[in-house]
């Protein structure tokens, strides 16, 4: 073994805890995550069975802490070390070719996790310094800016003077003690900057008050991606200081998958304490809103449109009902897919696939499932994305496939549909 596996497989058998261990022990082999995972099933290639991409893990596991395994070493039973040169074989399968969707963990008969394995097992290879150039450039980037993508706080302020000029309300800045902060994806701010004006319209109609970070603005948590525990640790330290120093009572996670369980299920138990604050998904926000009449429908859209589910809000962070609920309201012609909700495709770029350019063919094969339940829309017109990679996904499927769809946000929607003041007397 080299230096670089023995880190790896250190830190294989740190994260073999007692759930991991009776995964593997569980594991029957029957090949329905297989039946379940878009690269499988978009590709017909084996290699891409959900289980099999956590063989080194299991591998290292077996060898090294599985019960007898000392004995089984003495008598030359043990597996052999798992070397330097198959971890970087199954490195693009960690990687490039698991989404952490979870669509293989809902269909396991056993209710092996395996997407939270896969999240397990990408922090030896992050240890070990196996991760893929792409992910890699958006880890130095959080370093300088801390943003994936290099957005500064004056891009950041540039994009907020634009919104405040096309919307007429006034954004505030690092105010304190206001009652939401909100964070936002790199891929928001500079590719549906309208997303911050929609904000600004909502919430002035709803009264409430609310501020952005000019230290902390980004949602985005490349350390959750990468599979590294100490800079998904540090990338969140920044969200909570900034938040307890401005007294907010409640962050409001994005439109955007992972940010929501980094910072909603997984961030206390990455700083090792509860939050002076209320994490809120700006999903159940305007639920909450629309359904306390702060934020009432004017004229809904006529045009026919379905949801996309994205994984990590839906199928785990369990919003199933609110955004349906928002959609009844503000859209004339909703229709669901086949195969919406918590059994839904992800969009293929999840996990850090987007950031992956080296995934860029594999995602494109993926998407092939959406393009699938899409075209199973009669007469669609438009596609609801409430997740900025996923907007940035389906922009590029939308144009390999060469369908020609809108796709639009869910808060641009609620605003776009918002009452006038005169329409209500408020």
């Amino acid at each position: 073994m080299t230096a670089n596996s023995e880190i790896a497989v250190e830190k294989f058998l740190e994260h073999t805890d007692a759930e991991a261990a009776s995964f593997f022990e569980a594991c029957v082999h029957c090949g329905e995550c297989a039946e379940a995972c878009q690269f499988y099933l978009s590709t017909g290639d084996p290699k891409y069975t959900p289980t099999y991409k956590l063989r080194p893990m299991e591998r290292a596991y077996k060898r090294d802490k599985a019960p007898f395994s000392g004995l089984k070493k003495a008598l030359g039973l043990a597996p052999s070390p798992v070397t330097e040169e198959e971890l970087r074989e199954w490195e693009p399968l960690v990687y490039d070719s698991c989404n952490m969707c979870a669509r293989c963990t809902l269909v396991c008969p056993m209710g092996i996790d395996i997407a939270g394995t896969i999240r397990k097992m990408r922090e030896g290879y992050a240890a070990a310094g196996f991760v893929p150039e792409g992910l890699q450039r958006s880890a130095e980037f959080v370093k300088k800016t801390g943003s994936p993508m290099g957005v500064t706080a004056k891009a950041l302020k540039a994009q907020i003077k634009h919104q405040e000029d096309a919307v007429g309300i006034k954004i505030e800045i690092d105010k304190k003690g206001a009652d939401y902060m909100a964070i936002f994806s790199s891929m928001e701010i500079m590719g549906y900057p309208e997303v911050l004006g929609a904000y600004a319209k909502l919430f002035k109609r709803a009264g409430l008050t609310w501020t952005i970070s000019s230290v902390a603005y980004e949602a985005t948590n490349v350390g959750v991606q990468i599979g590294s525990a100490p800079m998904a640790k540090e990338i969140l330290q920044r969200v909570v200081d900034a938040a307890e120093a401005l007294e907010v009572k409640h962050v409001i996670s994005p439109e955007c998958g992972h940010a929501y369980g980094a910072i909603r299920w997984a961030g206390p138990n990455m700083m090792g304490r509860q939050f002076k604050f209320e994490v809120v998904h700006i999903i159940e926000l305007l639920d909450q809103l629309r359904r306390e009449g702060k934020i009432p429908v004017g004229k809904k859209d006529t045009r026919r449109m379905t949801l996309h589910d994205p994984c990590q809000i839906i199928r785990r962070g369990g919003l199933l009902k609110e955004p349906r609920s928002l959609l009844n309201d503000s859209c004339a012609n909703f229709t669901e897919m086949k195969g919406a909700g918590i059994t839904n495709f992800c969009c293929g770029g999840g996990g850090g696939v987007s950031a992956n350019p080296r995934a860029e063919e594999l995602k494109t094969a993926a998407f092939s499932r959406k393009v699938e339940q899409l075209n199973g829309v009669q007469d669609l017109e438009a596609v609801v994305v409430p997740c900025g990679n996923c907007r940035a996904v389906f922009e590029d499927g939308l144009d390999e496939y060469d369908l020609d769809l809108e796709i639009i946000g869910l808060s641009e929607l609620v605003a776009e549909t918002l009452a006038e003041e005169d329409e209500t007397g408020a």
